[in-house]
């Protein structure tokens, strides 16, 4: 990957002086974990707002059963499902909290550390030179080494 390209400006996606190729595939490894890590947050915030709208559908059956004449049944549903935990003490957004505090925040400040410490801070390297590597020499239409 230490493809240097005399005709590639400085970017902040180059290389600092001295970083091995083993760094800048360790530092893509945990920037490709933390994506994932970014997928698992977004799926939460889904399963937080299907639930969240799930419950308002309750909410409808509770008051069309009653509107029915079903007062007893509308009174289980609402007794037993209604505005439910998802595991005992918490809500939806209780998981998002204790994951933020708990796992994806300390991810994040650890990520931007290390980034701090061993690369000057500069993000994606080791794509950024995945993308120098693939992209076509003299100039080829789309496939610039910077946004122009």
């Amino acid at each position: 990957m230490n493809d240097d390209r005399s005709s590639t400006p400085k970017t902040p996606h180059q290389r600092p002086e001295g970083v091995s190729d083993k760094t800048v595939e360790a530092l893509g490894a945990l920037s490709k974990a933390l994506e994932t890590t970014e997928r698992a947050r977004g799926a939460l915030y889904e399963f937080h707002q299907l639930t969240g709208s799930a419950d308002f559908g309750v909410g409808d059956a509770v008051r069309l059963l009653r509107e029915a004449g079903h007062d007893e049944e509308a009174a289980l549903v609402e007794r037993e499902i209604l505005g439910r935990n998802v595991i005992p003490g918490h809500w939806t957004f209780q998981l998002i909290e204790s994951y933020n505090q708990t796992y994806y925040r300390p991810f994040t400040d650890i990520e931007q550390h290390l980034l701090h410490k061993l690369v000057q801070g500069r993000d994606h390297l080791y794509e950024a030179e995945l993308k120098g590597a693939r992209r076509p020499l003299g100039g080829t239409p789309g496939a610039a080494a910077n946004p122009e």
